[in-house]
């Protein structure tokens, strides 16, 4: 009768492959722990325009920044918007991120007295330039003039699309004080009014899901008086 090996001695095909595992997962374990161990370091901050280029191969530049008559020096990702900027990087989140796709006007902010759409422009692209946003137009206890109209005629509901409403609307007077014509403007080289069909037609890319079109016209109306703007 043949005898059968002992369990001491019996080794089976799953035993031969559980060794193989657990040797190469040793292997693995050491050849990590005897390398060095590299954290990616903040890159500094270079001077404006430089560029560089993190570990990961992610390409950045420094953007020198005025916002609110501050100055802030960033390092940022060269595909980073002014938007993300201003909310990501310098946590002034007035300025409200909606659609990203420039349909909405939410994202308004004034760039050099002019208003435009921060998610549709580069930070890397306004080097130096005066960035005015919500916060930088009036606060708590002061506030500008068309914010304190806003609240006068209840020009807001939610209130998401607000700070890029009321950015829009200084900006609007500003544009018509100067003279500069609107596609509803009758004769563009005459004085420019504040009428009820140019305030709508100027901030028609602001968009407002509570439809609170009325009263923000009331309270541009009432502003464009006392900025010397006829209506």
């Amino acid at each position: 009768m043949k005898e059968q090996p002992s369990s001491a001695t019996h080794v089976t095909r799953r035993i031969v492959l559980a060794g193989g595992i657990g040797t190469a997962a040793g292997a693995m374990v050491n050849a990590a722990q005897a390398q060095p161990q590299m954290s990616a370091p903040t890159p500094a901050i270079a001077s404006a325009g430089a560029t560089t280029t993190t570990p990961s191969g992610v390409p950045m530049i420094a953007v020198d920044l005025k916002i609110n008559g501050r100055s802030h020096s960033l390092n940022l990702d060269t595909r980073t918007t002014l938007l993300d900027a201003l909310r990501e990087h310098v946590q002034l989140t007035g300025t409200k991120k909606g659609c990203d796709h420039g349909q909405c006007g939410a994202c308004t902010v004034m760039v050099n007295g002019k208003r435009i759409n921060s998610c549709l422009t580069l930070a890397a692209m306004h080097q130096g330039d005066e960035i005015t946003t919500i916060e930088g137009l009036g606060q708590p206890g002061n506030l500008h003039p068309m914010q304190a109209a806003f609240v006068k005629h209840d020009g807001y509901q939610c209130g998401y699309c607000t700070p890029g409403q009321i950015c829009s609307a200084v900006a609007t007077l500003q544009e018509i004080k100067a003279g500069v014509p609107s596609h509803v403007s009758i004769d563009i080289t005459a004085i420019q009014k504040a009428t009820p069909d140019e305030i709508r037609e100027r901030m028609s890319g602001n968009i407002c899901r509570c439809g609170a079109y009325a009263n923000m016209l009331d309270a541009i109306t009432e502003v464009s008086e006392g900025a010397g703007v006829k209506a």
